[in-house]
């Protein structure tokens, strides 16, 4: 069977969008076919039924009206779908066949504009990478503002990652041949569809960049990174099937300008989202963010995202805030006007994509009707940042006078309506309103005449758009219509409807005037909007002005709301804190309850901060508002304190709480000793770093000496070095205080009274000498059987000093933990004095008889040999270090006098663990 007509054109323009679900025009409904409707029935919830296309089986269908498409639209982008919008291209009166149809727009994750509840305060970006010659160039643009980015770096996956981690991207392009492995780590850290596509194709002239863009923007960036540029403006056509006018600058960046801060310390710091429920309230945004306008709301979380390490640039935006601050009347009434502006980067993206309506336009001229009273206050300003936005602010008196002078008030939100255009503007659309006008007029005239003519008070004068105007007549007056009079039209079941001469005439210049105006303020309205399209330009960058302006205006009412100090900022590696606190834990407890707690963290003695103490006491909380305090005052915000000098960091990383990656193959402690790893090879001495509990996923001894490794690492290394925060439940690693350069004891407070402990949560100088574990416990509600139990045992633990000795005995390596009754000295020194016999048998026959004393004892004891999971200090690490320098010792080649001073060294040595 031949498949129908229709259905071949399905099929042709199907194939070039095998990746989209294809919404198919027919008349007033969007029909889905084959694959597409049955993903669409399942992710909508649409009936799935069936059409005869000329095939043995019935094509599986479902459908949508056209006119509610937006919401179906909005569902299947946010599931992750593409969605192509093939319309009727072809008048339907003039066409020969079947319709033409074809795409008019693909709809992606990336380059959808409408905008749900809460995305107006989020950029939505689509990115493209590109990797040639060792190097990834990055691309990224948010269409529906106009902002358009790229940059290039060496190809380190790690830096990809981060950068991806700090876009965010909704959709990221890819080549047909990127890698597997880095692909999976990219699905790690972003749920942004991923779109394969053969990037050499794609690849566009420098003519055809600077036709988008100006040659000064073009002609010097790297090769990888005018590629990703170049891949990425090709795509955004494709899909949107016009060239965009408001993407018109492409800005160049280097990521080293800006702090690096990984994925998972995005994540961990919340910054834009808490952990538990991935929502705005419990980050640092929701602290920060009471910005007056949509365009302020995208400038503080792009802030937020991307703090500074340029010094001076730091000190314009702190600087700007103090001034705010102390002009509080000023930022106060500075507000008030901010939050009557409307959204205009977004306005000015509908305008370039050519669906902005009268709606928008008059929002706009609104919006920039409040421009030239925010710069007469601006004037005001002293500060470096405020004088630059005061000069660079353009007040487009011109397009808000264009804007004023042709639309009116409260134009309706359909184009092809009329209401549009203000009296005065055209004379035409002023002569056809008047026909329009006087028209109507006449037929509620004719009304009142007929009714006096023909004594009937319930004839009325009607008009609908089958039948045009009418006279009706109810049945029951039908005896009083004049003979002749009317010429009957319509007959209804309690009523007739007749029309005459006289108003067929009228209803044809009504109509007439009507439909001519219509079109005429059509076109007066999309001339309008293509004058203000060619200012986008000057819209753009007062728009940007006004969301930075925003966004600084925030920050002063915020510091000024919270008690918020200015800080220093330095160059010299210092982050001195007094009184610091954690500005999301203060907002949400109130009260004024918040404990403050000191920090002095420098490149000497203080390099790496040991914090012990128990769990719940503060430790984490501690660590991470030293990082927020460190990163606000990079942003350009005050910060929660009563004084603070940060030294700019370019990095702040975290390992901080447990997770797991059962899909990616790791488990707790992989995870964890990966987020090491990545710290200990990109961190650099102008680096901040939160480490918490390091090697706890393991054993004891395994999980000790990792963090002391990496402790070393931290402070011995020259190339690392880089302020730390190391928060830990090791008590043994408080011994290094002293030993390694840097390394300073810090412990959070505790107070015992009588069984219970109370948290002061105040950070002291000193090692905690508890973990106060089974206190917490209790405090969680584990039964009090299951904590004085624990008790019992951990008294009979600490009671009992345990030591390992590795020894051989046929052939077999054993583990055997001694308690205190056997004196680990005497055993030592027996083992030496057998060791002496020369008869091999003899010595042999004697050491297997000192295990076997050292074994019964064990059993005497009741000590579980085969348990090792328990906490060791360093003590008992120096009596086995002792234990193996003495079975090392080769006896048989010892003269007299070194028997004698080796065995005297090793009397002394274990004297001292007395």
């Amino acid at each position: 069977m031949a498949l129908t007509p229709m259905m071949v054109q399905y099929f042709e323009i199907k194939e070039n969008y095998k990746d989209c679900i294809v919404f198919f025009r027919l008349g007033d409904f969007y029909e889905m076919f084959f694959d597409d409707a049955k993903t669409a029935s399942r992710e909508l919830e649409l009936v799935l039924t069936g059409r005869d296309c000329g095939m043995e089986e019935r094509a599986p269908m479902c459908g949508i009206p056209y006119h509610a498409s937006t919401t179906y639209i909005s569902r299947l982008i946010a599931k992750g779908y593409k969605v192509a919008i093939c319309e009727q291209v072809e008048d339907v009166s003039v066409a020969k066949g079947i319709v033409k149809r074809d795409v008019v727009k693909v709809m992606t994750p990336g380059t959808y504009i409408e905008q749900n509840a809460g995305s107006e305060y989020k950029n939505t970006y689509i990115m493209t990478i590109y990797e040639e010659g060792g190097y990834f160039g990055v691309a990224s643009s948010d269409i529906s503002t106009g902002e358009f980015k790229t940059t290039v770096f060496i190809n380190l996956r790690a830096t990809l990652l981060d950068e991806i981690s700090k876009v965010s991207p909704k959709e990221i392009i890819i080549d047909n041949n990127f890698s597997d492995s880095l692909l999976k780590e990219i699905s790690d850290v972003t749920t942004a569809l991923i779109t394969k596509r053969d990037l050499q194709k794609f690849l566009t002239s420098d003519e055809e960049l600077i036709s988008q863009f100006s040659e000064a923007e073009v002609v010097g960036l790297p090769r990888a990174s005018k590629m990703a540029s170049a891949v990425l403006l090709k795509y955004i056509y494709d899909t949107q099937k016009i060239s965009l006018s408001n993407i018109n600058l492409l800005e160049y960046y280097d990521i080293i300008n800006y702090m690096t801060i990984d994925c998972n310390s995005r994540r961990n710091l919340e910054l834009t989202e808490n952990l538990k429920e991935k929502s705005k309230k419990g980050s640092l945004i929701w602290v920060l963010d009471k910005t007056a306008t949509s365009m302020g709301g995208r400038s503080i979380r792009k802030w937020i995202e991307e703090p500074l390490i340029i010094k001076s640039e730091v000190e314009k935006r702190l600087n700007g805030v103090e001034e705010l601050c102390n002009k509080m009347y000023f930022n106060e009434d500075l507000r008030v006007s901010l939050k009557d502006i409307y959204d205009i980067e977004r306005i000015v993206g509908k305008i370039s994509n050519k669906n902005a309506h009268g709606k928008d336009l008059v929002s706009l001229r609104s919006s920039l009707s409040k421009i030239p009273d925010i710069k007469t206050r601006l004037k005001e300003c002293n500060s470096n940042l405020l004088k630059e936005w005061f000069n660079d602010l353009d007040e487009l008196l011109d397009v808000n006078e264009l804007l004023t002078r042709s639309l009116l008030d409260d134009p309706t939100l359909s184009l092809k309506e009329g209401n549009i255009i203000r009296d005065g503007f055209s004379s035409e659309v002023d002569e056809l309103r008047t026909a329009k006008l006087h028209g109507k007029e006449w037929i509620a005239a004719l009304e009142h005449k007929e009714r006096e003519f023909t004594g009937i008070r319930s004839l009325k004068v009607g008009y609908n758009k089958v039948f045009g105007y009418y006279i009706e007549i109810s049945r029951a007056n039908y005896g009083s219509i004049p003979e002749g009079r009317y010429i009957r039209k319509q007959t209804l079941s309690n009523a007739e409807r007749f029309i005459t001469q006289e108003l067929k005439e009228m209803e044809e210049k009504i109509l007439g005037a009507e439909e001519k105006l219509v079109g005429i303020e059509y076109d007066l309205f999309i001339g309008i909007r293509e004058q203000v399209e060619e200012e986008i330009g000057r819209l753009k960058q007062s728009a940007r002005i006004l969301g930075n302006l925003d966004a600084l205006s925030t920050l002063a009412l915020v510091a000024v709301e919270n008690d918020y100090i200015k800080p220093e900022v330095n160059e010299n590696g210092i982050i001195d804190i007094v009184d610091g606190r954690h500005p999301v834990v203060e907002k949400v407890i109130g009260n004024g309850e918040f404990v403050s707690n000191d920090t002095i963290l420098n490149s000497e003695d203080n390099q790496l901060l040991l914090i012990t103490g128990p769990n719940m006491a503060g430790k984490s909380t501690y660590m991470r508002q030293v990082a927020l305090i460190t990163l606000m005052a990079q942003i350009g915000s005050f910060v929660p304190a009563k004084k603070a000098n940060i030294s700019l960091c370019d990095k702040i990383f975290t390992r901080i709480g447990a997770s797991d990656d059962l899909a990616g193959g790791k488990s707790t402690f992989m995870v964890e000793m990966w987020e090491v790893s990545n710290i200990l090879k990109n961190a650099t001495s102008k680096s901040l770093v939160l480490l918490d509990e390091v090697g706890r996923g393991t054993s004891t001894y395994d999980g000790l000496s990792i963090a002391w490794s990496v402790i070393e690492h931290i402070c011995n290394n020259k190339n690392l070095r880089c302020k730390t925060l190391f928060a830990t439940h090791y008590h043994e690693l408080t011994k290094l205080e002293g030993v390694i350069q840097g390394v300073k004891n810090y412990s959070v407070a505790v107070k015992e009274i009588e069984e219970n402990i109370i948290f002061l949560r105040k950070i002291v100088e000193g090692g905690a000498d508890q973990s106060y574990g089974i206190e917490v416990a209790k405090l969680a509600g584990i039964p009090m059987e299951v904590i004085n139990r624990a008790k019992e045992i951990l008294g009979s633990l600490e009671g009992n000093k345990t030591l390992e000795i590795a020894h051989t005995r046929n052939t077999k390596e054993s583990i055997i933990n001694l308690d205190t009754p056997c004196d680990e000295q005497e055993i030592c020194v027996t083992l030496v004095k057998e060791n002496n016999e020369t008869d091999e048998n003899v010595k042999v026959d004697k050491v297997s008889e000192v295990y076997d004393t050292i074994e019964e004892k064990i059993t005497n004891n009741k000590i579980d040999i085969h348990n090792n999971n328990f906490q060791m200090d360093f003590t008992m690490m120096e009596k086995e270090s002792l234990i193996n320098n003495i079975s090392s010792i080769d006896i048989m080649g010892l003269t007299p006098m070194d028997a004698m001073n080796t065995l005297y060294k090793i009397v002394q040595e274990a004297k001292s663990f007395k």
